[in-house]
C-alpha cells in the first residue's frame, strides 16, 4: 500500500521510515557487493567509470558555430588587423588609466587602488564631476593611454565595469559582483611589483576569444617569473572570474599558490565599436530573451 493512503499519521510515518531504511540498506549491499568484485576484477571498476561520465552544462554545452578551433585560419587572419594587432606584433606596451564614477565612496576608492596593483602600466585620475566619458577618452588618448577602466558605482557599491581600448575602440561594458579586496581574504598576501605570469581559460567563441586578446593586452608581453605572481581570468557559463595568487615554497620540491586579492566576478553585458557613444554600433548585446537554454554560452 501507498503510505500516502494510510490515515494515521503516526502509522504512515513509521511505513515511510522504514521504506526509507530498507532502500539505504539495498544501496549499501549494493556497493558492498560491487566493490568485492571490482576488488576481485579490476576491469570492471574501469568499466563502470567509463560509463559514468557525470553530466554537467559545460560538457552538455549547446554546439556553438562561433566556437574557436584550435587551427582556425580565419581567426589567425582577423587577428593580423584587429584593434589589439599592434600590441602582438608592434610590442606596444599597454598604459591604462583607471578612474571611477563621478562622486565615488571610499569603497570604489579602495577597488580602484588595488585595480592599479592588479595591471602594470596603470594610473589612477580622480575623476572631476564635470568630465564626461568623452572628454576622458580625449585626454587619455591625446596622452598616449592604450585603454580606460572606468569602475561604474550606484548607492556606494561599483556593480560595472567600462572598458575602453584606445584610440578607436571597442568599448566593454562588464556587469561586477563578488568583490573582495585584499584585506578581506583570509590568509591573503602580499603583492609585488613585478609583472604577474597571465592565465586565460575557456574563451572558445569568437566574442570570448576577442575578450580574451583584450585582457592578453592589458597586460605586459613578458611576465617577470621571479615575481612568483599569477592572474587568472577563468571563463564559465559567460561569468569572468578573476582571481590572483603568488607561489610560496615551503621547500625546494613544493610550492603551493596564497590568493593575493582582489577577487571579483565580470559578466560581459555589451560590446560596441568604437569608442564610447550611447547612438554608436553594437557588435554584441545581452538581452534576457537569448537565455532560451541553461546549456547556451556566448564566451
Amino acid at each position: 500500500m501507498n503510505s500516502s493512503q494510510i490515515k494515521n499519521k503516526i502509522k504512515r510515518e513509521e511505513i515511510h521510515a522504514k521504506k526509507r531504511q530498507d532502500k539505504t540498506r539495498r544501496k549499501m549491499e549494493l556497493r558492498l557487493r560491487r566493490r568485492k568484485e571490482e576488488a576481485e576484477d579490476p576491469f570492471k571498476k574501469e568499466e563502470r567509470l567509463a560509463k559514468n561520465v557525470p553530466k554537467t552544462l559545460e560538457n552538455t554545452r549547446e554546439f556553438d558555430e562561433t566556437i574557436v578551433e584550435a587551427e582556425d585560419t580565419e581567426v589567425f587572419e582577423d587577428e593580423t588587423s584587429d584593434e589589439f594587432s599592434s600590441y602582438f606584433k608592434e610590442g606596444i606596451s599597454p598604459k591604462m588609466l583607471i578612474t571611477t564614477s563621478k562622486r565615488p565612496s571610499k569603497f570604489a576608492y579602495e577597488f580602484a587602488s588595488e585595480l592599479i596593483d592588479v595591471f602594470p602600466n596603470s594610473q589612477f585620475v580622480k575623476r572631476g564631476s564635470k568630465f564626461s566619458i568623452k572628454q576622458i577618452v580625449e585626454f587619455c588618448t591625446n596622452r598616449s593611454y592604450t585603454d580606460v577602466m572606468i569602475v561604474n558605482e550606484d548607492k556606494k557599491v561599483p556593480y560595472a565595469i567600462t572598458l575602453i581600448h584606445l584610440p578607436d575602440g571597442p568599448t566593454a561594458y562588464f556587469k561586477l559582483s563578488s568583490i573582495k579586496l585584499n584585506h578581506e581574504i583570509q590568509g591573503h598576501g602580499r603583492s609585488s611589483c613585478h609583472k604577474p605570469e597571465l592565465i586565460l581559460n575557456n574563451f572558445n567563441t569568437r566574442l570570448g576569444h576577442t575578450i580574451g586578446r583584450w585582457l592578453q593586452a592589458l597586460f605586459p608581453h613578458i611576465p617577470e617569473f621571479q615575481g612568483r605572481q599569477v592572474a587568472t581570468f577563468h571563463n564559465q557559463r559567460d561569468f569572468i572570474f578573476f582571481r590572483r595568487h603568488r607561489y610560496v615554497f615551503k621547500n625546494k620540491e613544493k610550492a603551493e599558490l596564497q590568493e593575493i586579492g582582489p577577487r571579483f566576478t565580470l559578466k560581459l553585458k555589451w560590446l560596441q565599436k568604437g569608442t564610447f557613444d550611447k547612438d554608436g554600433e553594437y557588435e554584441w548585446m545581452f538581452k534576457p530573451d537569448l537565455e532560451t537554454s541553461r546549456r547556451r554560452f556566448f564566451l
